[in-house]
């Protein structure tokens, strides 16, 4: 496997380190396939490998007794997935589910832990990100107990548009159904919404937004604050 250089990375959290701290990690990473729908892992089991996703974006899942889940958490090129590690335990309660395929650069469990120990940079940078990450968690748990359906559908396709890396992505309703945590109905109505309004268009199990800023104003406060604290922690460019 080709070594990767510096100039190849995309995933813009490795970007914010010093380029010193880079250069020393990127013998730990290795270029992977992030297959739609694969599990990078899964609740209660042990975590043995860290994702810095450079295309697509992964959902956290919580899945519930009666079978129903919910997402709780979205990262892309912004982040990393296995934070767990970062806090010494190597299990979290969510699964980590592939939504858009893509390209990751992974490290395993061992030389993650180890790198953390060597460079203070890396550790406090991952600090940062996580405290952003908690903001996305607790944004969400209010807006989905708060906002009208339609202005989450806007605010959830606002985040999955920061990481698509282009206008237009792969989504069912019965996918945006579990990761809004409600019926199917709910979001055929309110993407029909959405739609008449011109702001996206939906076809064919595929979104494409139409008219960013009026999808921005349909949306709820929750996608306009949690884009300002992953900038004031990360910096401006932390989600494109």
């Amino acid at each position: 496997m080709a070594p990767i250089e510096p100039s190849n990375v995309r995933n813009r959290l490795l970007l914010a380190l010093p380029p010193t701290v880079l250069d020393r990690l990127l013998p730990s990473l290795r270029r992977v396939d992030m297959p739609f729908r694969a599990s990078l892992f899964l609740p209660a089991e042990p975590i043995a490998t860290v994702y810095f996703p450079e295309s697509g974006w992964v959902s956290l899942l919580l899945s519930l007794e009666d079978g129903d889940a919910a997402e709780v958490g979205l990262i892309g090129a912004e982040g990393m997935v296995g934070l767990p590690l970062l806090f010494g335990t190597d299990q979290g309660v969510t699964e980590a589910m592939v939504q858009s395929a893509g390209i990751a650069l992974a490290m395993d469990a061992d030389s993650f832990r180890r790198e953390l120990g060597e460079h203070d940079a890396f550790g406090d940078l991952l600090l940062r990100y996580a405290a952003a990450f908690g903001t996305q968690v607790t944004m969400t748990a209010a807006c989905n107990v708060r906002h009208l359906l339609e202005e989450r559908l806007a605010r959830w396709l606002l985040m999955s548009h920061d990481r698509a890396g282009g206008n237009e992505f792969p989504m069912t309703h019965e996918f945006l159904s579990t990761m809004l945590g409600v019926r199917r109905s709910g979001v055929t109505t309110a993407a029909g919404a959405l739609q008449r309004a011109g702001l996206i268009h939906y076809e064919q199990s595929r979104i494409r937004v139409v008219d960013r800023p009026g999808l921005e104003a349909a949306a709820c406060e929750c996608h306009r604050a949690v884009r300002q604290e992953y900038q004031r922690l990360l910096g401006p460019g932390a989600l494109g």
